[in-house]
This record gives structure tokens, sequence and C-alpha cells, in this order.
């Protein structure tokens, strides 16, 4: 029987993920993002058990994550706990030459959709295409790059939002 590698966000805790016949990663983060004493409850289950280890993601694997939402804009929508699940994600991969991830994230499932990594949804339908963003002034529509500081346009003095275009 072939082992199944799964990472876990806190979605999968959340809306009570079954952990089924497989090997689960999340890091540790993931737990401070859990409220409730259910989801708190089936980490802490799944840890005794054996089937929930954290782990750190390697750095050159951090790395290939900030290049990769550099360039699809998905930097201006995730955490530092999601980039460091979808380092893990690419850590377990190289690893096992498999994995899939447990999120409802649709900034991350986009980044996984790059990456051509399976993921599934728990509590939300999931995304179909993959997406980039991008930094649009609301009045003149300039582009701005994802550093720029400012919440208004330098030009006309706009609101400056982040607009998702489909990638092609």
């Amino acid at each position: 029987m072939t082992k199944k590698y799964q990472v876990l966000d806190a979605s999968a805790f959340i809306g009570e993920f079954s952990a089924e016949d497989a090997l689960n990663y999340t890091v540790p983060e993931v737990s401070e993002e859990l409220k409730d004493f259910k989801s708190r409850f089936l980490m802490e289950s799944l840890i005794k058990a054996g089937k929930l280890l954290m782990e750190e993601p390697d750095e050159e694997d951090l790395q290939e994550v900030e290049s990769t939402i550099k360039s699809s804009g998905d930097n201006l929508r995730l955490s530092s706990t999601d980039k460091k699940l979808l380092g893990l994600a690419l850590t377990i991969k190289k690893r096992y030459g498999k994995v899939k991830v447990i999120t409802d994230d649709y900034s991350m499932q986009n980044v996984l959709k790059i990456w051509k990594i399976p993921f599934k949804s728990i509590l939300t339908p999931g995304i179909q295409e993959i997406f980039t963003w991008k930094k649009i002034c609301q009045g003149c529509k300039k582009e701005f790059p994802e550093t720029y500081p400012d919440a208004e346009c330098d030009i006309c003095g706009s609101k400056i939002y982040k607009k998702r275009f489909k990638s092609v």
C-alpha cells in the first residue's frame, strides 16, 4: 500500500478533516490559528495518535515560495504561516515524491496549482484556475509594484487596490 503524505492548514482542523490513512504534517504556527476547542482537540489527538507531525520547511523551499508568490502576486495575500505551509509542501514533495495539501485558502491553492501540487478544500469549493494579483489605482488604472507602500495613487490620489487577473 502506498503511503499518503498531506500538509494540513488550519482549515483542516476547523472543518474537522478526517486524517485518513496518511502521514500528516503542519507547521507549529497553525496551532496559533486554532481558536475553538474542537479544532485544537483534533490537532492534539492527531499528534498523540502519531498521525500528525509538526515540522519546519527547508530554507531553500521557503526561498522558492518567495520567488513564486512574487511573480504570481500572491505575496500580497499570504500570511507567514501560509508561506511556511507552502514551503513544507515542497519539502515533503522533495522528500517523498508526492504530497497533497488540505487548505481552503485560495491564494495557497493558486500557488499549489502553479506547482501542480494537489490540494483539497474542506469548507469551500476551491479554485479552478490560476490567477495573478496586481496593485492597481482605482482612478487612473496605473499598476504599482508590490512594494509600493502607499494606499493612494501618486498620480491621481485615488485608492490603490489588489486586482485579480486570470493567468494565461
